[in-house]
């Protein structure tokens, strides 16, 4: 079956323009956005110059950054400025925030008027708050207008908005009253007032909430869109669904790298070089590496018991390697409860007093069936004893230790990805081998 790069490239190749501006006109832009920059750039450029104005700036927008950019540095200024007058001023906000500052200044100085000030008005906010993602293309209505007059302005200016589904109701200070969905008005009798149709009680967040607060609020409530309010109350924006989707992705992705140990990347994978990947996984490899060292102190220290009793040497990863892998699933759960908002400081004691248990269940578990697999493997009860005992006191430990840990890096204001699985993974090193050693001394030399 003929994909769409075939068709689209026999096309080019043949140079039939109008068939392929007809062809690309029949396109769903998101599909055009995921192809299009695997063409020559000469051959991407003149593909764009072939679609209507409208769909050329959705398919921009639904490109990656990366392509935009590349995009634009193939156009002429007139081009440019047609492309990115046209964009949402949301989406055109995050793409003048990832192009070098003196791009980015061109680029603005190109905007009319207008558009240039609802830019510089996102701009003017903290990143990855909801000042930075909002958009300013929303419909507001007043209390004293009929639903038919309210319909007759959604039908005139609605196709210039980001949303029509929720309509926003303000006073003569743009303070946020209430909200009307377009089904309510739709369904109401045309005389009705807005006033006496809106809903009062509405979820907003303010200009500098962080955006997850922002999508969490959405999530919760099921919303379509969300207002944005200043200080004083105002309506100034809103976040739409189709931006907390990007957001929700992104600190997704963001956390998954953390646990790993990884720096967030800021260019997709294929398109960074090998040496930048290379330095954003070494910076946590070093840390890891020298509280690794404590591991080996620790058996140096131990010279004269693994000298006496060398089989206990041979149970040293299975014991430090279990007692990682549990810490870091505990770890994993208590990031996504505290992410998810499941875990607060309210239950976060119940929290970890579950995972304890867990751990401990698990430990004795392992432990029982490690007791039996070390006596069959060396012939020593002592030392298989020792082997099962530390493994529940590990287990343990290492889910004290991975719930605990997130719930104290939050309460000093860090991110609980921070404290990834390889960190937990080496802290349970450390006092693994140690209290593997004790409990030799314990049980053993007693």
């Amino acid at each position: 079956m003929e994909t769409l790069a075939d068709t689209l490239q026999k096309l080019l190749a043949a140079q039939h323009w109008d068939e392929l501006k007809t062809f690309l006109s029949q396109k769903n832009p998101i599909d055009l956005a995921g192809i299009l920059p695997s063409l020559p750039a000469t051959e991407c450029a003149l593909c764009f110059r072939l679609l209507e104005k409208p769909k050329a700036v959705e398919v921009f927008e639904s490109l990656e950054i990366d392509d935009q950019q590349t995009l634009l540095a193939g156009f002429r200024d007139e081009q440019v400025r047609d492309l990115v007058e046209h964009m949402s001023p949301d989406d055109r906000a995050y793409l003048l925030d990832e192009l070098p500052a003196r791009v980015a200044k061109r680029l603005l100085r190109m905007l009319s008027p207008s558009e240039r000030q609802a830019t510089s008005l996102l701009l003017g906010y903290k990143e990855n708050t909801a000042g930075r993602i909002m958009t300013p293309e929303y419909i507001s209505l007043k209390t004293y207008l009929r639903v038919s007059e309210s319909l007759h302005k959604i039908r005139k200016i609605g196709l210039d908005k980001e949303t029509v589904y929720y309509c926003y109701v303000i006073d003569e200070q743009r303070k946020l009253l209430g909200m009307i969905s377009l089904k309510d008005l739709v369904l109401a009798d045309p005389e009705g007032r807005i006033g006496d149709l809106m809903h009062r009680e509405v979820v907003a967040v303010h200009t500098d909430d962080d955006q997850e607060v922002v999508a969490h609020a959405m999530k919760k409530y099921d919303l379509l869109a969300i207002p944005v309010v200043d200080r004083e109350d105002r309506l100034v924006g809103i976040v739409t669904h189709d931006d907390v989707m990007d957001i929700l992705e992104e600190e997704a992705t963001e956390d998954i790298y953390r646990l790993g140990a990884v720096a967030a990347p800021e260019q997709s994978y294929f398109k960074a070089k090998i040496f930048t990947v290379a330095t954003h996984r070494v910076g946590w490899l070093l840390v890891l590496l020298l509280t690794n060292t404590l591991t080996g102190s620790i058996i140096m220290d131990q010279n004269t018991l693994l000298q006496s009793v060398v089989a206990l040497a041979a149970f040293v990863p299975l014991l430090i390697g279990s007692g990682g892998n549990i810490g870091s699933q505990t770890s994993t759960v208590m990031v996504r409860g505290l992410a998810l908002q499941e875990v607060t400081f309210s239950n976060a004691f119940l929290m970890l007093l579950r995972e304890v248990g867990i751990g401990l269940i698990l430990g004795s578990l392992l432990g029982a069936m490690v007791v039996i697999w070390a006596y069959w493997l060396q012939g020593d009860w002592l030392v298989a004893l020792v082997v099962g005992c530390s493994l529940v006191v590990i287990s343990t430990i290492a889910t004290f230790f991975g719930g605990l840990l997130p719930l104290i890096f939050v309460r000093i204001g860090i991110d609980p990805a921070v404290v990834s699985a390889p960190f937990i993974s080496t802290m349970v090193d450390v006092l693994g081998v140690f209290t593997y050693f004790q409990i030799a001394r314990l049980i053993i030399f007693r």
